[in-house]
């Protein structure tokens, strides 16, 4: 088997954690969207080869591995810091995902007319070790989203951000939560 010639490119993105997206505004990204494209069962061969599984979602790929119970644990932690972010970013606009562009001064503005928006910026401090204005807990916010390859600066000059493919990634994990009938109404003792 012949082996990538991308294949670092691509281990050290997705090793990380982040996501290779079709929309991104990195031009390296979307060409190493692009050989994945072409080459997906090559590359799926290659890293399984290592204990990592080359993942295909909507215009996006990205690693997953066999988890133990400790690691399941963790990402349950952190699906639940996603679920209250794209609660928060939902509630700003009904539309964002994918391909929406947004700047952070908007999303301030909306904070002093918008009661639930307020408050749930204030659920997110959790997520924003010792930030206490506003404006400080919602940059952490984003810092997670960039860092994770969920967002990215387009406009530098603008401040003006870009919703990556890979968000969809979230908003599919929230799709595929399901709580039965019988213990919706339950109140937990």
């Amino acid at each position: 088997m012949e082996i990538p010639k991308q294949s670092a490119d691509i281990f050290e993105i997705l090793n990380k954690g982040q996501f290779i997206c079709s929309n991104s505004s990195k031009d390296e990204i979307r060409k190493l969207y692009g050989v994945i494209n072409q080459e997906y069962e090559a590359f799926y061969t290659y890293f399984m080869g290592i204990n990592l599984f080359l993942e295909e979602g909507d215009e996006y790929y990205y690693f997953t591995r066999k988890d133990s119970k400790a690691d399941i644990e963790r990402k349950l932690e952190s699906a639940l810091k996603w679920i209250d972010i794209i609660d928060f970013l939902k509630t700003f606009e009904a539309g964002f995902s994918s391909g929406f562009r947004f700047k952070p001064s908007d999303i301030l503005v909306r904070l002093s007319v918008d009661a639930d928006l307020k408050n749930k910026l204030e659920d997110l401090k959790k997520y924003a070790s010792g930030k206490e204005k506003h404006a400080e807990i919602l940059e952490k916010i984003l810092d997670h989203l960039e860092k994770d390859n969920f967002i990215e600066i387009e406009n530098e000059i603008m401040h003006e951000y870009k919703t990556l493919a890979s968000f969809s990634y979230l908003e599919q994990l929230i799709l595929t939560i399901n709580i039965p009938e019988d213990i919706k109404n339950e109140i937990p003792e």
